[in-house]
């Protein structure tokens, strides 16, 4: 791949706001950019490139990886790692570049979960991928049941005392986790930045204790799947159309999810977002930034196109009581 020539737009400051992470000194855009679909060498490399420059261009400034996304595992590190060499070098300190460890790597017993020794040798790996001396954020992906808690989050601080990262977070950790991951972390004087947890209308898991231990910790929180994997989209309002996610193997999204009382879900949503001159998608994300402790909401891409229509929940952020107590009957019924 040669060099690129790439000049980021001046304006991109002025596109989107920004939110207070917790109580740390770090902003987030509202929107993020996760890219766990979408952005391995199973995807077209230009198709990348437009997307995060597109990203960039509209004030996204935060771009969250991990160790095993793309496909094959650790391919979007390597893509971003090359666009970070060849076009966005010249903007690192305004870049936030996250990337985890926790999830099943390379094979033998220290390619997965929180061991010191994983979580230390994926995070190396990682920033060889991604052609960086640091990442800003290194996360712990997903709690280890048999590795105690100390010992992960001891890995996390002597990543950021090394200087591989700037910041240590957590993610998919409940309520209990989080607390005893905050505690551990504040007592070895690294403290925990943000959450990232699984949040979206058909979701909610994360309102049951974890957004109140947030907000007591004073840690930020970013959702992701805010779409619940494309179901809080107009893309199955009609049943499931060739080509798409739910018609692929794919363990996170299956036939079985689209039941008829899901789709009666769906398209009453659906109802309301177009009374407020919003896709379903953009209701969706805009649903999540009411809440004051969610510092960002991540979004994955399959375009420059669908990017940018997501931005547009960034537009109305504002709900009616009415829309409100709408919303909660359905996602009750």
């Amino acid at each position: 791949m040669d060099t690129f020539s790439y000049t980021a737009k001046d304006d991109r400051y002025e596109q989107i706001p920004y939110k207070r992470c917790g109580n740390s000194g770090i902003m987030l855009p509202s929107i993020s950019l996760g890219l766990w679909h979408n952005f391995g060498f199973d995807t077209t490399f230009q198709n990348i490139r437009n997307i995060i420059h597109t990203a960039f261009d509209n004030g996204i400034t935060h771009f969250d990886l991990a160790n095993n996304y793309g496909t094959p595992y650790g391919s979007a590190e390597e893509n971003f790692g090359h666009i970070m060499k060849h076009d966005l070098k010249k903007y690192r300190d305004e870049l936030l570049i996250s990337s985890k460890a926790g999830y099943e790597m390379w094979a033998g017993p220290y390619g997965n979960f929180g061991s010191r020794k994983y979580m230390i040798s994926s995070c190396d790996q990682s920033l060889k991928r991604l052609n960086l001396d640091y990442v800003d954020i290194f996360y712990s992906h997903r709690p280890d049941p048999d590795t105690p808690i100390e010992e992960t989050m001891q890995a996390l601080d002597y990543i950021v005392r090394s200087g591989r990262a700037m910041y240590a977070g957590i993610s998919n950790y409940n309520p209990e986790q989080t607390k005893e991951a905050i505690s551990v972390l504040k007592s070895l004087g690294t403290p925990c930045l943000i959450h990232q947890t699984k949040y979206s209308m058909f979701n909610r898991t994360p309102e049951e204790g974890l957004l109140d231990v947030l907000e007591e910790e004073k840690v930020g929180a970013i959702a992701f799947s805010p779409l619940a994997q494309g179901l809080l989209t107009d893309r199955y309002l009609n049943g499931i159309p060739k080509n798409s996610r739910i018609d692929k193997p794919n363990p996170f999204l299956t036939k079985n999810s689209i039941s008829e009382e899901v789709l009666a879900k769906v398209n009453s949503l659906n109802k309301i977002a177009k009374n407020r001159n919003q896709s379903l998608a953009q209701m969706s994300i805009s649903w999540l930034l009411k809440d004051k402790r969610i510092s960002s909401v991540l979004v994955g891409a399959s375009s420059s196109k669908q990017l940018k229509n997501n931005l547009q929940s960034l537009d109305n952020l504002t709900f009616s009581l009415e829309e409100l107590s709408a919303i909660d009957e359905i996602l009750k019924s």
